[in-house]
């Protein structure tokens, strides 16, 4: 149960909640927040505590062969984080917020992987 915000104009802002977030094997949060917003990146657990962040330029990250459509791996301050974020449920056509939380990194100046 994903919600996803972003900006149309640009795309350089993101906001997704119900985010799976786990750092190498260990998860870190089942419900945290991933949002990208005033040129930084955050990860938030679902309680609104900073897990990490970094500026948009230091933070790069990609969709990895072995993961689903729903998965992404971020790197942020030399951390490795997978981003786990499952689709809105009832919203046909609409895009999965992994690919639209890489479409505003990149967007905001962030790097691919």
């Amino acid at each position: 149960m994903s919600e996803t915000e972003f900006s149309t104009a640009g795309v350089t802002e993101f906001s997704a909640t119900g985010v799976r977030i786990d750092r190498w094997a260990r998860s870190v949060t089942r419900a945290g927040q991933v949002t990208v917003k005033d040129g930084r990146v955050a990860l938030l657990t679902s309680y609104g505590r900073e897990i990490d962040s970094a500026p948009v330029g230091t933070v790069s990250a990609g969709r990895p062969w072995f993961a689903g459509s729903d998965a992404t791996v971020a790197w942020v301050n030399g951390t490795r984080y997978r981003l786990t974020m499952r689709p809105p449920d009832g919203k046909p056509g609409e895009a999965a917020p992994s690919h639209s939380f890489l479409q505003a990194l990149y967007n905001a100046g962030g790097r691919r992987t």
